[in-house]
């Protein structure tokens, strides 16, 4: 059976925008969780880091998960959040604790209190999300649908539900394996290395060698037209075409965050949606209302301001 679900975009410890957002969608705090009459709500991931309510956040996410009110996918946030909570064996953790780890983490660890009873319930519900949801109709995933390495992680390192499990979770942390190039991919997108010589700084300041690929736009067949955030500077890039594999031509409606778009929300196709606005950085808090179409509107998206 088709639901009606409001899919919603990182929130990245906005909690104000998500109240504002759910009562914009006609949810209500009932019983300890926001419900709505006929409808449901799935969350894109990247609920933690940057902003300043991120323990409300998780407290309104999980009751709702809990109510059964929603669903959520992991996000690149949770799954780096894991990784350094996680020794790796070797007197260190499966993601390094780095100054610019620490320093992209540390918001986090200071409203949750590292270590603390909360820090451990936060962790353990972050191992409970899913990679992916395939629900018929409509698919969910933080950064990128990309068959080849949903398989990869499904042979390996995920339960039945989808969920890494423990070693797992320490395969897709191991650098230079098939299973690190497909979280990579599922949860941050595909990256192509640019022309010897060129890089860019990313929204961060870090200097970067590789670019995302806009892997959602059936147009974009050559580098020169797929790297993502480099829009200004095309004709520095090469005009190779990009792997097929690469980009998603099926009619199924997919639906993700991660990217950081900017400016009043809109679709990236009839079957791609986009839905992070950058709330972290003074956009907006998005969601797509779907109601089972196959072809995605503009006017099922709603926003409310950071």
């Amino acid at each position: 059976m088709i639901k009606n679900y409001d899919v919603i975009g990182d929130i990245h410890g906005h909690a104000d925008a998500l109240h504002r957002l759910l009562a914009r969608l006609d949810y209500r705090e009932r019983d300890g969780a926001h419900r709505h009459a006929s409808r449901s709500v799935i969350f894109l991931g990247d609920f933690i880091d940057r902003g300043p309510e991120q323990v409300e956040v998780l407290r309104v996410v999980r009751a709702m998960a809990g109510a059964g009110t929603a669903r959520a996918v992991m996000g690149n946030h949770e799954f780096n959040a894991l990784g350094w909570a996680t020794p790796d064996g070797a007197g260190g953790f499966l993601r390094s604790h780095s100054e610019k780890n620490e320093k992209q983490h540390a918001a986090f660890l200071a409203q949750i209190g590292e270590g603390s009873r909360g820090h451990h319930e936060a962790l353990a519900w972050f191992a409970s999300l899913p990679v992916w949801l395939d629900l018929g109709g409509l698919r969910i995933v933080h950064a990128c649908w990309h068959a080849a390495s949903q398989a990869c992680l499904a042979a390996t390192c995920l339960d039945s539900a989808g969920r890494f499990h423990g070693e797992g979770l320490r395969k897709a942390y191991r650098s230079g394996t098939p299973e690190h190039l497909a979280a990579d991919v599922l949860l941050k997108g595909p990256e192509v290395r640019l022309p010897s010589g060129h890089s860019f700084r990313d929204k961060d300041g870090h200097t970067r060698h590789e670019a995302r690929l806009r892997w959602w736009d059936r147009e974009a067949t050559t580098f020169r037209l797929a790297a993502l955030g480099l829009e200004d500077r095309r004709s520095e890039l090469l005009d190779d075409p990009v792997p097929a594999e690469c980009r998603y031509e099926e009619a199924i409606p997919v639906m993700f965050g991660h990217y950081w778009l900017s400016g009043r929300p809109q679709l990236l196709s009839p079957t791609a949606s986009c839905l992070d606005f950058s709330v972290a950085k003074g956009g907006v808090l998005t969601a797509y209302r779907w109601s089972g179409e196959s072809v995605l509107s503009n006017d099922n998206l709603v926003w409310v301001a950071a």
